[in-house]
């Protein structure tokens, strides 16, 4: 029995697994991607250092070499504020956060029309003032024009050139009453016209009368017709003289109501003719005055149901 015994005892069999290839698992594949990530970093590096300014390196540099020297100073080490290490879109010197690369276009494109009609402003003004010289010249070159230059006023005002031609008592530019031009002011109108034909200018002529009342009373012809229809034979006058009649802009009688000499208001010199050769503020003025839509009425509110209106 006891044979028998050990015949039917089970074998067990071990068996060992051997790990030879373990050491070749997955850390290579970490080891890679810390590689690539590094190399990724770097030339991410290089791209920065290469589309970076040499201001923008001389503030970083200023920065890492001595932080809180810089941050004491408010971005700058070297005390020069062109090196100010903030945020600011593309460029660092730049005090506010990220900006919009449409947002510096805009800016840079308004800086250059400000610029651009800053510049035309100054233009203008030196043309006017060479205009006004040259009237003066005109003026004094002329015997018959230089006999009448005590009646001329030129200045330079907010809308341009205004050329005044006043009143004197022993000179009148019309008889009273009258909308006929002098002999001797036609040769003065048509040398102005001739200079003025020289610049492209548009012009704004204006008649003023004294304030003694027009004989007729005043619902009939008055000194306001009467001050227009001498603006507007002045400019007939300088049309004669070469100005071309697409130069005139607006013509209007002002009465009596901006006097030259505002103490005396029945003073000959209170009547005159002005004519304002107008910058490019005054003719904008005048063309979105004119142009401008009128505001759009609000409509009538509705009736409430079951109610008339009352009839008209």
């Amino acid at each position: 029995m006891a044979g028998d015994a050990k015949k039917l005892q089970p074998i067990i069999i071990k068996r060992v697994k051997k790990g030879g290839h373990a050491v070749h698992g997955g850390a290579w594949k970490i080891a890679y991607a810390d590689f690539v990530t590094a190399m990724m970093a770097f030339f991410l590096l290089m791209w920065l250092l290469g589309s970076t300014t040499e201001g923008d390196k001389k503030g970083l540099a200023d920065y890492f070499a001595s932080p809180l020297k810089v941050a004491m100073q408010g971005g700058s080490g070297s005390g020069d504020a062109s090196h100010v290490v903030k945020g600011g879109g593309e460029d660092i010197t730049r005090q506010g956060g990220q900006v919009k690369k449409g947002e510096t276009e805009a800016a840079k494109r308004t800086y250059n029309l400000a610029a651009l009609k800053a510049e035309q402003v100054r233009a203008e003004a030196a043309r006017l003032q060479d205009l006004k010289t040259n009237i003066e010249e005109k003026l004094g070159a002329s015997e018959k024009l230089k006999s009448m230059s005590s009646q001329i006023r030129l200045d330079m005002t907010r809308d341009g050139l205004r050329i005044q031609i006043v009143d004197d008592s022993n000179r009148p530019m019309f008889d009273s009453g009258s909308a006929v031009v002098k002999p001797y002011m036609r040769e003065l109108l048509r040398s102005i016209g001739e200079v003025l034909a020289e610049v492209p200018n548009l012009l704004t002529l204006e008649g003023h009368t004294d304030a003694t009342p027009f004989p007729g009373g005043e619902r009939g012809y008055s000194n306001w017709e009467l001050s227009a229809d001498r603006a507007n034979a002045s400019r007939r006058e300088m049309l004669v003289g070469g100005l071309a009649e697409n130069r005139v802009l607006r013509v209007q009688g002002l009465a009596f109501s901006q006097p030259f000499i505002r103490e005396e208001p029945t003073s000959p010199q209170n009547r005159r003719i002005s004519i304002i050769v107008m910058n490019r503020d005054a003719e904008d003025r005048v063309f979105k005055t004119t142009l401008e839509p009128p505001a759009a009425e609000e409509p009538a509110p509705a009736e409430p149901p079951g109610s008339s209106a009352p009839a008209h």
